[in-house]
């Protein structure tokens, strides 16, 4: 299997599901507070749950087989994402309900890749959580929840996993697996 990725100058790949819903209020945050990480990949989404990150940073195909047979035959299920909540440092981020399936979903990734410990083992356990936005005097939960506004309650069905580059200038999907079937859906 391939090298550790870490939070290094080429970026670091992630798998992650995406969240269609929210991307344009996600994409728009990202371009307000760094424009190189705003991808032109039309199959890129922005707005994501991380289920391990950072990844591997050159997968290769035995890789990309190790994360289909982690899901393989998980079923598509549904989330809420209603709440905004803030970590400790600051992060503002939405909740989704019920989160054990991803917390899950991330062990499972986690435990077939022990090179890649989830945020390069920063934080003792992953929470499954939708980046919003860093609390600030002006920017506090009530202020995203506000902005948010009608977006809010988001009922997404969770059926597809990414694997996602973040880098300056070089946001892209770069493959993707379907929930309940080990094919890929989209390979680049």
């Amino acid at each position: 299997m391939s090298e550790p990725s870490g939070w290094g100058a080429r970026g670091h790949t992630v798998l992650a599901v995406p969240v269609p819903a929210l991307d344009p209020w996600v994409r728009e945050r990202t371009r307000h507070h760094d424009p190189s990480f705003v991808s032109d990949d039309a199959g890129f989404v922005h707005a994501h749950v991380t289920l391990l990150a950072p990844w591997l940073p050159d997968p290769s195909a035995a890789d990309l087989a190790a994360v289909a047979r982690v899901l393989a035959g998980w079923p598509a299920f549904d989330v809420r994402l209603a709440r905004v909540a803030a970590f400790p440092d600051g992060l503002l981020h939405l909740v989704p309900e019920p989160a054990e399936p991803l917390a899950e979903l991330g062990r499972r990734l986690a435990a077939a890749f022990p090179q890649c410990p989830p945020y390069a083992g920063r934080h003792p356990a992953a929470v499954p959580h939708l980046t919003l936005d860093q609390r600030t005097a002006r920017t506090t939960a009530a202020s995203v929840t506000a902005s948010l506004g009608d977006l809010l309650p988001v009922r997404h069905r969770v059926d597809r996993v990414d694997l996602q580059r973040w880098a300056n200038h070089g946001c892209r999907l770069l493959h993707a697996w379907a929930l309940d079937d080990d094919r890929a859906v989209v390979a680049r």
